[in-house]
């Protein structure tokens, strides 16, 4: 059964129950996070033994809010629309990826995923020689990518083709807005001489990336260019904290069938859905191992 089907086999109550959504969970799940980071930032600049290790944690926690980010332009992890901007903007700013415009290009995604053409997703090809892979897993090629956007986007010189005319001077304006911000943050920083956010951002943001890139590369790497998400997307099974730090998107097949399904409740969609994936892999190391096994050389 492709998800098509699978989607008009649920009855009005089902669909209502799978995407009935609600500020709590999301509330406390942004709580917990934002507890977490904070407690790491404090022992950072407490210097408590280890430190620099902890910036390691620290990375993989900042730069997996791009899975929060990821979810707030479904609008789905909040109920109120104007939470879900909000933490939108501010996980977008963290993660340094303007928010409006990921919008464009993740529901460009959504709606042309793995077509070779028309997918944004698939304008950097993925990894085919070792060379590829080990870049790739760095973070160099996105952080290129994304700060490249991001002063494109500034100077009204944006030619993407899933960013609508209408959308132009929005994402413009973002952008200008974000490199203010960040222009304003390295000044203060150079006037004050503190490095506490090269110690609590910028440097975690580097170590953290790579772990990112293992984890998205699961999503669609090696999957069909075919339309049955259940095909085209993979399900990756894991760990209770990875689910946690990924918003539950390791069920990313489900996400995909879909995507108004709120994270709290992919596990339930799972359920409905497990018999008929056809693509899954049993943890990132795995997948990853199985990956690079098959790269050219």
């Amino acid at each position: 059964m492709d998800h098509k089907r699978l989607l008009a086999s649920l009855s009005g109550e089902d669909r209502n129950n799978l995407t009935a959504l609600s500020d709590l969970p999301g509330l406390f799940r942004l709580l917990q996070h934002v507890v977490c980071m904070a407690l790491l930032v404090w022992l950072i600049l407490a210097e408590m033994p280890g430190w620099p290790l902890l910036m390691l944690l620290l990375g993989i926690q900042q730069v997996f809010l791009f899975t929060l980010l990821h979810e707030t332009v479904h609008r789905t992890p909040f109920r109120s629309v104007w939470l879900n901007k909000l933490v939108g903007r501010m996980c977008s700013f963290i993660v340094i990826l303007p928010s409006d415009w990921f919008r464009y290009f993740h529901l460009a995604h959504h709606r042309f995923t793995q077509e070779p053409e028309k997918d944004p997703e698939l304008a950097e090809p993925k990894p085919e020689t070792l060379r590829q892979y080990v870049v790739h897993v760095s973070g160099l090629a996105v952080w290129r990518g994304q700060i490249t956007a991001l002063f494109r986007n500034a100077m009204w010189a944006n030619e993407d083709n899933f960013v609508p005319a209408r959308g132009k001077a929005k994402v413009m304006r973002e952008a200008q807005i974000m490199i203010a911000m960040y222009v304003g943050l390295l000044a203060g920083s150079l006037w004050t001489g503190s490095a506490i956010l090269l110690w609590t951002w910028i440097v975690p943001l580097l170590v953290g990336q790579p772990f990112l890139r293992l984890y998205l590369l699961a999503e669609h790497g090696r999957c069909a260019f075919v339309a049955n998400m259940f095909e085209n997307t993979r399900t990756t099974f894991t760990n209770r904290v990875v689910r946690w730090l990924a918003w539950n998107m390791p069920y990313h097949a489900e996400h995909h069938a879909y995507p108004a399904v709120p994270y709290h409740k992919l596990p339930a969609f799972h359920a409905r859905t497990r018999e008929h994936l056809q693509v899954t892999e049993d943890g990132y190391a795995r997948f990853n191992v199985k990956f690079a096994k098959q790269l050219e050389r």
